[in-house]
């Protein structure tokens, strides 16, 4: 049997697994398989560089498929009544995981331990299928407190969704709530807001604090491809400096007016520094020409390992910035801020489930 298997779906994702090998004893690290998900992220020549670096035993691909792969699955999308969806979505669970299977990069059944970043996607309905045992991993850092989506996107007769996921494994649920989810690991528990057994504590803090210098360069060489470019954007320059993390919000013009207000709202204080989410399509170069921008493959976390840099403050909308050590001052606009671009009910999920469930 191989060790340790990490799937992951993003740069964060692939962070973690760094963090979590390099808690591990000296003669037990270098013995995992790092699998890359390219379903949602555009990784470029990025898995390259981890092979480059031999830390992981093996870096493996993956042509992860969602639904929009497979048209046939409309047909269980359509909206028939609670019991007639019900049965809909048995057969989508079922057939997903049969057209996911032919895509899969490895033979899971090797592995004694595996970690599953997303389980939402069509990897958690595969593993499920299969009667494989894994964990589940947070999306990103405590995002159940921000967006408990397992209970958000199944809140109408929760109840009866659970059990046939957690003990029938007729349909699926995500975050730990799958029939072969064995835990889920998360940042902090004290910040869910609806409890669950299987949310197990594991502090990204304490994994960081426990990084040797050598760990940091390893993992500036994994995700800093010019370190002395991003010092010369970071460090550099007499003015106060104000980092604004961009997310991919809304439709592209509406965002492209969030972050030309926000940039505006601080430009003549400040000197502006864009963070655009891996994710985000919106292109910042060409939309604000003079304002310094960092790659988007670099994990914010990775400003923490300059030594002696502190930014004057972070500005995000959701992100969460506990993480982000290295900023004087952290400023979440959160969903007040965004009531001004769209509607309340595209981005209040937590009020929404505080008035479904009595546990909140």
């Amino acid at each position: 049997m191989k060790d340790r298997i990490y799937v992951c779906h993003t740069f964060y994702h692939v962070y973690v697994s760094f963090l979590k090998e390099l808690a591990l004893p000296q003669e037990k690290q270098g013995k995992a398989t790092l699998v890359i998900s390219h379903m949602s992220t555009d990784f470029g020549a990025f898995p390259d560089r981890i092979r480059s670096l031999s830390f992981f035993e093996d870096v493996v691909d993956f042509d992860e498929k969602g639904e929009k792969d497979f048209p046939e699955l409309q047909e269980y999308r359509q909206n028939s009544g609670f019991v007639k969806n019900l049965i809909q979505r048995i057969k989508y669970t079922k057939r997903l995981a049969e057209l996911e299977e032919p895509y899969i990069p490895v033979n899971f059944k090797e592995y004694k331990e595996i970690y599953v970043f997303c389980d939402s996607d069509p990897i958690g309905y595969y593993l499920n299928k299969k009667h494989i045992y894994y964990h589940a991993m947070e999306d990103g850092l405590n995002c159940l407190k921000h967006g408990d989506l397992a209970h958000y996107d199944n809140r109408k007769h929760f109840a009866i969704k659970a059990f046939l996921s957690q003990k029938c494994n007729l349909i699926f649920i995500q975050n730990g709530f799958g029939k072969y989810c064995l835990d889920m690991e998360v940042n902090d528990i004290s910040q869910i807001e609806i409890p669950f057994k299987k949310y197990v504590e594991v502090s990204r803090k304490q994994l960081v604090d426990r990084l040797t210098a050598s760990d940091k360069q390893l993992l500036l060489k994994a995700f800093v491809e010019d370190i002395e470019s991003l010092k010369k954007i970071v460090v550099e320059g007499n003015k106060k400096s104000a980092l604004i993390l961009t997310e991919p919000l809304c439709e592209l013009d509406v965002r492209r007016q969030i972050f030309t207000d926000i940039i505006n709202l601080y430009k003549d204080e400040y000197s502006i520094i864009l963070k655009p989410h891996p994710r985000d399509l919106l292109d910042y170069k060409e939309e604000f020409p003079g304002v310094c921008i960092i790659d988007k493959i670099v994990p914010m976390e990775m400003l923490n390992f300059f030594d002696g840099y502190k930014i004057d403050l972070a500005i995000g909308v959701f992100t969460e910035m506990s993480a982000l050590d290295f900023a004087k001052e952290k400023l979440r606009l959160g969903g007040e801020f965004m009531d001004k671009y769209e509607h309340n009910s595209l981005h209040n999920q937590q009020d929404v489930l505080r008035k479904e469930f009595s546990k909140l």
